[in-house]
């Protein structure tokens, strides 16, 4: 299932938002130190999720979401769903 989310880090106070097919093995990922930008982060937590009827629908969420580039906003999506 496609999902637009958001992850956050305690330990950096950082968001990342992504967008995947498999957000249990994504996450996995994240948390394993896979990609570069979150390695530092670990360990992350899903604190928003969307789901959509394809990958792409979620990778433009995703893309909109970034364009923002205002963590008041990250924050009142969370705190608002």
């Amino acid at each position: 299932m496609p999902y637009c989310y958001i992850l956050y880090s305690s330990s950096l106070d950082k968001y990342y938002i992504g967008a995947c097919n498999d957000i249990n093995r994504r996450l996995i990922e994240h948390n394993s130190g896979k990609s570069k930008f979150t390695s530092k982060g670990i360990p992350w937590d899903v604190v928003y999720k969307e789901f959509y009827n394809s990958l792409p629908e979620a990778k433009k969420r995703e893309s909109y979401i970034k364009k923002q580039k205002s963590r008041k906003w990250i924050i009142n999506l969370i705190t608002n769903s």
